[in-house]
């Protein structure tokens, strides 16, 4: 638990000084099927949304649901603290940080408390809404976009489920090696490489 501590008070401190450009706006979005898409581009999105599965599994229990509904929610409010023209500051560093943090969590194992695990699941989802709302051009339907984006988004937490709960037998592995993957990506991204 010491570890985790000292990992997350580095990260916010890099968090100060570093900026993550994860996302750069790149693109053309417009709706629907630009929305289905986005999520499966970015390997931010991508990495934490299936350690968000996969920690839920790894939960069990209420865990299933409950984090990735968590996310769901938390995702599309960032996202609309955005489309409200409402600053988040640093919100690449969070990304970032999510995905350093999400791949902690789960080549730990870590036990926290349900509360804990949701506010950070909550964390890590305003963030990502938030940048990928800020994506959108401004021909962009928002309305057909976000439904696309949440759907992905929640198959992909669906998947990690469905490899943490088939693969119980071989979970300490999978779960060793993604979240391995996870937190050298999100080093990387704070970083700024």
């Amino acid at each position: 638990m010491k570890t985790i501590r000292l990992v997350i008070f580095s990260s916010l401190l890099l968090m100060l000084s570093l900026p993550a450009q994860a996302h750069t706006g790149a693109g053309t979005v417009h709706g629907f099927a630009d929305g289905l898409l986005h999520p499966l581009m970015g390997i931010d999105h991508l990495l934490v949304m299936l350690a968000i599965g996969l920690w839920a599994a790894m939960r069990g229990g209420r865990a299933l649901w409950l984090l990735p509904v968590s996310f769901l929610l938390m995702m599309a409010a960032g996202a609309g603290l955005q489309l409200a023209g409402l600053t988040f500051n640093s919100a690449e560093t969070w990304v970032a940080l999510s995905v350093l943090v999400s791949g902690l969590l789960v080549w730990g194992n870590y036990r926290i408390s349900s509360g804990l695990a949701v506010a950070l699941a909550g964390g890590f989802a305003l963030s990502h809404g938030y940048v990928h709302a800020a994506e959108l051009q401004t021909v962009a339907d928002a309305s057909a976009y976000a439904p696309g984006f949440l759907l992905t988004t929640a198959l992909l937490h669906g998947l990690g489920i469905a490899v943490g709960l088939s693969g119980m037998s071989r979970l300490k592995v999978i779960s060793t090696g993604f979240g391995l993957l996870c937190a050298v990506v999100g080093t990387t991204l704070l970083a700024g490489v």
